[in-house]
């Protein structure tokens, strides 16, 4: 603006005070805003015509959608810019709080012999290490087996069929799955077939005279009524009887009892047979007959008839003192059949029975009821010796001694 401009503009305004107030009211309003701006711009842009409009536009923009828009995070420009990410975000997160439960599983397979040959009823166990409650069941004609609705774990399978080794198969079951175990090949059993013969009572009694039969004293005189065995089987009635006639008829018995008579007649004992080779010949009958008669009745009809064992059953433990009261009560006591100790009716009524006898063939003067009991006692004290004999001194030199017999200490 020039010199002159302003002079000008400065004597429109002191007019227009002297007009009135409505001019300087205008003016005035016009004038309001004393806020400078940068560079003047709405200073002069207030002064012009076209300000009001212009100003409008102005505020119409500033209202509108693009200008209304207040500062997004970037997590949801993200979340506007792409949905479908923003989703597969959430489903990672919710996941990783909470994993998906474990879904059962089958497990199957199929059972063969060696052959390739399906097994059908083997019996399958289903064993699992956290100690639940095993499961079992067999094989079909096809030797298929299955297992539904198990939880995921390592498991172990036993296999059982008759006429088959058991075999075992392991692995592990994962969630929803299918397990098809290999095929399982069943190996066939090595068959073992155990036969116990098992003797009778009769059959081992007869065992063990046969071995007796063989106990000889220097190897050739018999020695049958001695039992090495302590608990040997009892005698039934029949083998009393061969065990009396094998010790009676042996051809070692027939050679003693001529010596016997021999030296009878060297001291002219029972006179009344007289000498020579007639009454040596009679003094061999009658001790023949003495040695048969208590063989067999001592020895096999009585023992039959009170059920008792003739035998001498050798100790040969314990003290000297211990053995030698054994032997010498053996000659009036005995084992019954039934195994028990009792007195030995056998042997003494026997010795009776054999005096009583003798009386039918020896010499007037040697008999009588006197000399029957008489003897009777003397061979009770005779098979006392004898029994010591056996315990001491016997044993030691007789062949074929049972192996398994007690052995002197």
């Amino acid at each position: 603006m020039t010199r002159g401009q302003s002079g000008t503009w400065r004597g429109k305004l002191a007019g227009s005070q002297r007009e009135g107030c409505k001019i300087i009211d205008v003016i005035s309003r016009r004038n309001v805003p004393r806020r400078k701006s940068p560079g003047g711009i709405f200073r002069i842009f207030s002064l012009r015509p076209g300000f009001p409009l212009w100003l409008s536009l102005v505020a119409l923009l500033g209202a509108s959608p693009l200008g209304a828009q207040s500062p997004q995070s970037p997590a949801a420009a993200a979340n506007e810019a792409n949905p479908s990410e923003a989703a597969q975000i959430g489903s990672s997160s919710a996941s990783a709080q909470a994993p998906d439960p474990p879904v059962p599983g089958i497990i199957h397979g199929t059972i063969v012999d060696p052959n390739g040959t399906a097994v059908a009823g083997a019996r399958v166990k289903l064993a699992r290490p956290d100690q639940s409650p095993n499961q079992e069941t067999q094989s079909s004609d096809d030797g298929q087996y299955s297992f539904a609705n198990i939880a995921p774990g390592p498991f172990q399978l036993s296999i059982t069929a008759e006429g088959f080794a058991a075999k075992s198969s392991s692995g592990v079951l994962h969630s929803g799955e299918t397990v098809v175990v290999p095929q399982i090949t069943l190996a066939l059993t090595t068959e073992i077939t155990e036969v116990r013969v098992e003797l009778s009572p009769i059959e081992i009694a007869q065992e063990q005279i046969r071995d007796e039969e063989k106990q000889r004293v220097l190897g050739f005189i018999p020695n049958f009524y001695v039992s090495y065995i302590p608990n040997a089987a009892p005698l039934n009635t029949r083998q009393k009887f061969e065990l009396a006639w094998k010790s009676t008829f042996d051809p070692v018995t027939f050679a003693i009892t001529g010596g016997i008579a021999g030296i009878q007649q060297a001291e002219n004992q029972f006179s009344g047979y007289g000498q020579g080779a007639q009454g040596y010949a009679k003094r061999y009958g009658a001790s023949y007959t003495d040695l048969v008669t208590n063989t067999f009745v001592g020895g096999a009809i009585l023992p039959a008839l009170f059920k008792q064992d003739p035998r001498y059953f050798y100790k040969g433990t314990g003290s000297k003192r211990s053995r030698v009261f054994y032997a010498i009560a053996n000659s009036v006591i005995c084992k019954g059949d039934n195994g028990h100790w009792q007195t030995n009716y056998s042997a003494i009524l026997g010795g009776l029975a054999a005096g009583g006898i003798s009386n039918l063939y020896y010499p007037a003067s040697d008999r009588g009821a006197g000399l029957v009991f008489e003897n009777a006692a003397v061979g009770i004290g005779a098979t006392a010796v004898a029994n010591l004999l056996q315990e001491f001194v016997i044993r030691k030199l007789s062949s074929h001694v049972p192996g398994n017999a007690p052995t002197t200490p």
